[in-house]
């Protein structure tokens, strides 16, 4: 058996709209993702603390799944015709294979390698190193799996510097990696914020996983003092908004470590955090970068 997948480029006016119409018209399901990702473009929408936010991303990629007899071209002709749109947008319409999705999708994740003693391992593999300190971490729907590089950055970063018994602040947690990882590494204690409820509860799952105490809220729930440590891998206009924030929850002599930058944004970011850190030069891994300073 096979599909037929329908994507889209709409603009943020129509977006939600088409999503509605395509699935009134008999498509198995729609999602929408930004269609500025991984670009300086890249928009968050979810409701970081002084960071405008909307409910669409300015640019979305629809994507549909339709039986594979759909007349998709008519159907999105006619959604676009309720809609008032004078032609198609930009759009592809490719066929889909029947297969084993759930053997295809463990298949891309083995384990992963952080450093020698530092290694994300999927549930369903055996760890590589059994003496290494594992986290087991699936995929899901919070970010962080290891496989980002980002992540990996932060991971190390974690991996090179804690030294036992440092309380840390993971701003913007996701599956809660940071956190885990540094109760893991020796941290004393890790709390874990983020504005996504479901974010917030795979964290504290993922953390029962893998036998760890890490605290996870949401923003309003969360009673931020200071930290020895604060790390927060979201994405630049974040980092922007969050500065003042997340400059207090440091400690003075504490150190922060920042991602979700793009290399071409890491000079703006650390003007902004300079006046608070004196800070390293950014570490660069596959166009993203990681900033880390110490409180002055």
């Amino acid at each position: 058996m096979s599909w037929l997948t329908l994507a889209v480029f709409a603009e943020a006016s129509y977006a939600e709209a088409l999503s509605e119409a395509l699935l009134a018209r008999g498509a198995l399901s729609v999602d929408m993702l930004d269609a500025d990702a991984d670009t300086p473009d890249e928009q968050a929408i979810f409701g970081e603390p002084g960071e405008p936010t909307s409910a669409v991303w300015q640019h979305n990629l629809v994507n549909a799944l339709f039986e594979s007899d759909a007349d998709v071209v008519n159907v999105l002709q006619a959604s676009c015709d309720e809609l008032g749109l004078k032609t198609l947008p930009e759009h592809r319409i490719e066929t889909l294979e029947e297969s084993d999705w759930v053997r295809l999708t463990q298949a891309q994740f083995d384990p992963i390698r952080i450093s020698d003693r530092l290694w994300i391992v999927p549930t369903w593999h055996t760890p590589t190193d059994p003496s290494a300190i594992n986290i087991a971490l699936d995929p899901g729907l919070a970010f962080g799996t290891g496989s980002h590089p980002t992540t990996r950055l932060c991971l190390r970063w974690l991996d090179e510097n804690i030294k036992g018994g440092e309380t840390v602040l993971d701003y913007g947690c996701g599956s809660g990696i940071l956190a885990i990882a540094a109760m893991k590494l020796g941290a004393g204690s890790a709390i874990g914020v983020d504005v996504d409820a479901q974010a917030v509860q795979a964290s504290r799952d993922n953390a029962l996983a893998n036998q760890v105490r890490a605290d996870i809220f949401l923003p309003e729930h969360a009673m931020l003092v200071q930290y020895d440590i604060v790390v927060a891998n979201i994405l630049t206009n974040p980092l922007r908004a969050l500065a003042p924030l997340l400059a207090g929850a440091t400690r003075s002599g504490g150190r922060i470590v920042l991602s979700g930058i793009l290399a071409e944004q890491a000079d703006e970011v650390m003007r902004i955090y300079a006046q608070w850190f004196d800070l390293n030069p950014a570490v660069l891994e596959d166009g993203w970068c990681c900033l880390s300073g110490l409180k002055r």
